[in-house]
């Protein structure tokens, strides 16, 4: 009976932990589309792609 105490606690540590960090990095990536982050070269608006020297 206790076994399945441990697995429900388990499971809603792992479920909060998943949900925490996904709020986190949403987070971070909405603050870095507002900033002047620098752009991918593969973006639309990027610097372009760097040629080998």
């Amino acid at each position: 009976m206790s076994s399945g105490y441990l697995i429900a606690a388990l499971a809603l540590a792992t479920m909060g932990l998943a949900i925490g960090f996904t709020m986190w990095s949403k987070k971070r990536t909405e603050e870095r589309l507002h900033k002047d982050a620098p752009k991918s070269s593969l973006a639309k608006d990027g610097p372009g792609p760097q040629p080998f020297r």
